[in-house]
């Protein structure tokens, strides 16, 4: 199967997606794997399209500055992708949906359990079209257990599956209480274990021939990625409570004040603690019997923080990050995201790319910039081609390639079944 939309040499160049979801964690996944290859047609809603393009402001501009009616949310998880517009509640456009997934090698969806099966579209049906076909399903609660119904987004994960209970300040503190984190995390990370899922089911077709299904829920990603707190708990009874920007199990290791602002101090061994108090001009700390070895600076946090702050006020964080590196101390600044995109590794990484300008409702916009992916290979390289697509900008051109006539395209426009 080609890709329209990628180089032929790309990693997963021959593979097509057919994407039925929306919003982040089907699209990020969906997204990775056309970075890398795929060809990846994304299924909208006519005249409507993904509900993210609508999550505004902020809107990218047009050509002329002014803002449109996309969102920059939406640009965020759509590039590399051909959008197809298609209403599924049709007997018609599930008829077309069927035929796509005849062709394709893996279907994302994110709709709630079951919610697919009344078009004929849910995995056991497709896959008795195509024994090959992968199937992933995103949902909140995963495909079994008493929530499976329910509807899941990620704040409501990051709630129940803990991860507010360790997020923000003690509740002791100001500002204290459960605090999300600054991005969906949850839909993130269950994007990218989708991705993962998703490759490992097509190196197991390289072996049986068959398809799978694959059931990807936020509450089990959410639950996983707790990482050492969870550990803490299951192996230790320890029930984690928030901290701010602290660490449970490691000092120094968070953020401090500075004469300007803050800097982030990230002290991971005995070694790099003496090191740093050399430079602050305290070497006796490290002889210090309560603070000599990161496990009794843990029992003594209480003491050691308020005096490292102390010190850390007297002086700019350019300065201290300057001493500081200088002696293989692992320290940074706070930055905003303007300063991320001035940092001199950030360019040297070229993170910032450009693609060329996408269309909303026939207005040509200004360039669209987004992130390069951070994976890198060496021969395979991901390749970031073109902008998240118009509305149903490739309806056309793929319903074409898979035998649908110019004349049935027509006649199913005009019955907008497609758009």
């Amino acid at each position: 199967m080609t890709t329209s939309t990628a180089a032929s040499g790309s990693a997963l160049a021959g593979l097509r997606v057919l994407d039925l979801s929306r919003i982040l964690a089907g699209p990020w996944c969906t997204q990775i794997l056309a970075d890398l290859g795929a060809d990846v047609i994304k299924i909208e809603r006519p005249k409507v399209g993904d509900d993210t393009r609508q999550w505004g402001p902020p809107f990218i501009a047009d050509e002329n500055g002014d803002p449109t009616q996309l969102a920059t949310y939406f640009l965020c998880c759509n590039r590399n992708k051909r959008s197809v517009a298609v209403d599924i509640s049709t007997p018609e456009g599930q008829k077309l949906i069927s035929e796509l997934a005849k062709q394709s090698d893996i279907v994302v969806e994110n709709y709630k359990v079951g919610g697919l099966k009344q078009y004929g579209l849910d995995y056991e049906s497709l896959q008795k079209l195509n024994p090959r076909l992968i199937y992933c399903s995103i949902t909140g609660f995963g495909q079994t257990g008493p929530y499976a119904p329910r509807a899941g987004y990620d704040l409501l994960i990051q709630a129940s599956g803990g991860l507010m209970s360790i997020t923000g300040q003690p509740d002791d503190a100001p500002g204290g209480g459960p605090m999300r984190t600054g991005v969906a995390v949850i839909d993130i990370l269950t994007g990218i274990y989708a991705s993962t899922a998703i490759l490992a089911a097509v190196e197991s077709r390289h072996k049986t021939g068959k398809g799978q299904y694959v059931d990807m829920a936020l509450l089990d990603v959410s639950t996983a990625i707790l990482a050492n707190q969870v550990s803490a708990y299951l192996n230790a009874g320890r029930d984690s409570v928030r901290q701010g920007n602290s660490h449970p199990s490691i000092v120094p290791y968070q953020t401090f004040p500075t004469a300007d602002g803050n800097m982030l101090l990230a002290v991971g061994n005995d070694g790099q603690f003496e090191r740093f108090c050399g430079v602050i001009g305290k070497p006796e700390w490290a002889k210090d019997e309560r603070f000599a070895t990161n496990k009794a600076r843990v029992i003594n946090r209480e003491v050691l923080v308020p005096m490292i702050s102390e010190v850390t006020r007297t002086k700019a964080t350019v300065q201290w990050v300057d001493a500081l590196e200088g002696k293989a101390v692992p320290c940074g600044p706070v930055n905003q995201m303007s300063d991320v995109f001035k940092d001199p590794q950030v360019q040297a990484r070229g993170l910032r790319v450009e693609l060329p300008p996408t269309q909303v409702d026939g207005v040509t916009t200004a360039p669209v910039y987004t992130v390069a992916s951070p994976v890198r290979l060496s021969d395979t390289p991901p390749v970031l081609s073109s902008p998240p697509p118009a509305l149903g900008q490739h309806t056309d051109e793929v319903l074409q390639s898979i035998g649908i006539s110019k004349d049935t395209i027509a006649q199913l426009k005009s019955q907008a079944i497609i758009g």
